[in-house]
């Protein structure tokens, strides 16, 4: 009799301890990429239309940096190079001159080689004229290289010139300040009209449409889990309110660290874990820094 009356008490027992088994295998909290947008020249703020929450398109323009002194070297760097363009030397027209008096110089050069040869000159006016050809020729042979070494030398100062246009253009370009990634305003550091430098921080942007369960397991747990492993994430709002998500285990840690004492695992004695991140499409009411838990399936 005994018997029959304890045994609706342990079944009782029995399904109480099977109601008090973690629904979870870890617990960790949501984190999002964040990326810290600076500013990349140095001036006024002529523009900067952000405020905290706003969600930015990935390249969408949100400030400009004021560019009136570097379009203005563009300008002078472009007169610099019409002066170049300018100076240099018109060849032909350079070394027409010598060339005319170097084809005369040959004609005579043919004509006494003529007459040498028929006997009606002396040899010395050949070598003579033997040797205004060769002057000149010496002397167009000059003429050119001067002029050659003249071009490349404006050729060069223009190439220069167009480099420097170029770096220019690019640091015009990054005064137009834009989004780096798609995501949330989290904070704002800046304001327009402000003067910015390069390097200073002007607001904080946050991918909060990818976010990631940063969780902790054990090394008894840690075997049975791999890179692209699909697991359930519970989102916990509070007041025993969870929303179920679909998530992928997108990192493991190499490296096991000391139990943190904001997480809990299945075997809450163990002196290291590893982290582990968990890949999750927010719907917009996951929040960064909000609990989660996570069911290896």
């Amino acid at each position: 009799m005994k018997t029959k009356k304890m045994l609706p008490l342990l079944l009782l027992l029995c399904a109480a301890c099977g109601n008090a088994e973690k629904e979870f295998d870890a617990t960790g909290v949501f984190e999002a990429t964040e990326v810290i947008v600076s500013a990349e020249q140095s001036g006024t703020l002529l523009t900067f239309q952000v405020n905290e929450g706003d969600e930015l398109q990935q390249g969408h323009e949100i400030g400009l940096i004021d560019t009136t002194q570097l379009w203005l070297k563009v300008k002078q760097l472009g007169a610099t190079k019409h002066v170049y363009q300018s100076q240099k030397p018109d060849t032909e027209k350079q070394i027409a001159a010598t060339r005319q008096q170097l084809q005369k110089a040959r004609q005579e050069q043919q004509r006494y080689q003529e007459l040498v040869n028929d006997g009606a000159a002396p040899s010395k006016m050949l070598d003579d004229a033997n040797n205004q050809v060769e002057v000149l020729q010496r002397q167009l042979e000059a003429q050119t290289s001067t002029l050659s070494t003249q071009n490349s030398t404006l050729d060069a100062q223009q190439a220069a010139t167009d480099v420097q246009v170029s770096q220019l253009l690019d640091q015009l370009r990054r005064c137009h300040i834009a989004a780096p990634i798609s995501g949330t305003v989290l904070e704002k550091y800046a304001e327009q009209g402000e003067f910015t430098a390069t390097g200073k921080p002007l607001l904080k942007l946050a991918d909060t449409r990818n976010m990631f369960l940063r969780a902790y397991v054990t090394s008894a747990q840690l075997k049975d889990l791999r890179i692209g492993q699909q697991v359930t994430v519970l989102a916990d709002y509070g007041n025993a309110e969870r929303k179920s998500y679909e998530g992928t285990i997108s990192w493991i840690s190499s490296r096991s660290e000391f139990t943190p004492k904001t997480i809990l695992t299945d075997d809450e004695r163990a002196d290291q874990v590893y982290a582990v991140k968990i890949a999750v499409k927010n719907d917009g009411l996951i929040k960064i820094g909000m609990y989660g838990e996570v069911k290896f399936n």
